[in-house]
């Protein structure tokens, strides 16, 4: 669906039920010499035909849209849904940033666990946009800004009590330390100021995130991050 080795500028895919809201932000971006929009949709199933026939490397995505939804669109992008109709995480599919406003969708965090790589509310600055594009393309998740800290809590806290397990058996399996650099993580801290926070080289942070992601069994930082909330190894606020 897409080839992450091209060298050219990084292609974007819009997915939103709202001409306007595409147009601007095509405008956005296009104006960027590292970005291009290549593929545009109105809702979930027409962006699943697109983007079957566009290479694209991340797709901004809308959560409620007519005929199939952001969430379940996401789903079978990344092959979360297990119907085998997307591309497997890892396994070459795009990377998707899902569109949302803070107070109204409280199901992004399914999103997120359909393997979505991070939050970008719809009236961030145009800035903030440009910099999720990037950072998720390079194949990091968006999680150090802080409106996206705060909707992630946000998100956490709406879920019933019995949604969230009360222990994440792989949690067992981290180190002291690989705990520790997990819950920076999960304040929005990046393996640069994970480094500086532990007195560690930046190597050595990376070396603990991808171990912290091997054994949580996360596609990324987004999804860890969502296991260190429901576990309450980080409360909301801490």
């Amino acid at each position: 669906m897409t080839d992450q080795t091209t060298d050219g500028p990084v292609r974007v895919a819009l997915v939103d039920d709202q001409q306007l809201v595409r147009a601007g932000f095509r405008m956005v971006i296009d104006s960027q010499p590292d970005l291009t929009v290549v593929a545009e949709a109105s809702d979930g199933l027409q962006a699943l035909r697109v983007l079957g026939q566009t290479p694209v490397d991340v797709v901004l995505m809308d959560v409620r849209m007519p005929n199939l939804d952001g969430l379940s669109a996401t789903a079978r992008l990344t092959g979360a849904d297990g119907d085998g109709s997307g591309a497997p995480a890892g396994d070459g599919g795009p990377r998707v940033i899902v569109l949302t406003t803070f107070d109204l969708d409280e199901y992004v965090l399914e999103a997120i666990r359909a393997g979505a790589s991070g939050f970008l509310l719809k009236d961030a600055p145009p800035e903030e946009m440009l910099t999720a594009i990037r950072t998720v393309h390079r194949g990091d998740a968006v999680i150090a800004p802080s409106s996206t800290r705060r909707l992630l809590e946000h998100l956490v806290t709406a879920l019933p009590a019995s949604s969230a397990p009360a222990e994440h058996e792989a949690l067992a399996q981290l180190t002291d330390r690989e705990r520790e650099v997990l819950v920076l993580m999960a304040r929005g801290r990046s393996n640069t100021e994970i480094a500086g926070d532990l007195f560690v080289a930046e190597a050595t942070v990376k070396t603990h995130v991808g171990r912290i992601l091997a054994k949580l069994g996360a596609r990324d930082r987004v999804q860890a991050v969502v296991v260190a909330y429901e576990t309450g190894l980080v409360r909301p606020g801490s």
